[in-house]
């Protein structure tokens, strides 16, 4: 059965608007706890400010574990701790919660390969000015690494909206369940092809955004 356009575009303009809210309130949780931990993986490094190997090597264990796994495995393996820990497995609650997860290590990753490509002499002349690891921290390597982070961010921001999209297959909402379940499922090409646009533009959007404000900051 093929769908009323007169009526459905209501139900895109939903779908987008629940895949926008998936894609920002992952992008905010993974940033922060992704910023985080790549923080504490660099600091912890052998020969950096704070070297830790127990820390980093576990982090880094971590991180290596879970990125390779595809998200639509990952999502469906997290399912059980997802009802847990959101009493469902179903809407943009639900799908936040795994996107979260996955969005922080691969920021994590980011941070600290943005970090290692700053000059160890920054980070020399500012303990030789006696600044403390969170003054060094705060001061010199964010700001520093602060440009090609939000490049980095952008190429997550991608990827989530991506996740938003695989979630829908299993009741996660947002454009990805509409492409299932009207498209797919009911043999609907037109529904894909809105779909597959709207996707399109929003990655266009994202992507736009974030090389506009990169450039802004690497310029000051």
């Amino acid at each position: 059965m093929k769908v009323e356009w007169s009526t459905f575009y209501q139900r895109i303009i939903e779908a987008t608007g629940e895949t926008i809210t998936m894609v920002i309130l992952t992008l905010i949780l993974g940033s922060i706890l992704g910023i985080l931990v790549g923080l504490a993986l660099f600091v912890s490094r052998q020969g950096n400010i704070l070297e830790n190997r127990f820390l980093y090597g576990l982090l880094n264990l971590i991180i290596n574990v879970v990125r390779p796994i595809p998200f639509i495995v990952f999502l469906v393996f997290l399912m059980p701790i997802t009802r847990i820990v959101m009493g469902t497995t179903i809407g943009v609650g639900a799908a936040v919660f795994p996107m979260a997860i996955m969005a922080t290590f691969s920021v994590a990753r980011i941070v600290e390969q943005n970090l290692l490509s700053i000059d160890p002499g920054v980070i020399e002349a500012a303990k030789a000015m006696g600044a403390s690891p969170f003054q060094i921290v705060f001061t010199v390597l964010i700001p520093e690494a602060l440009g090609p982070l939000i490049l980095g961010l952008t190429f997550v921001t991608v990827s989530l909206i991506d996740f938003s999209a695989v979630a829908g297959y299993v009741g996660g909402g947002g454009l990805g369940h509409i492409a299932i379940t009207y498209g797919y499922q009911r043999f609907d090409t037109s529904v894909m092809v809105v779909t597959v646009i709207v996707l399109i533009l929003l990655v266009q959007i994202a992507q736009w955004l974030g090389n506009t404000l990169s450039k802004k900051i690497m310029r000051r």
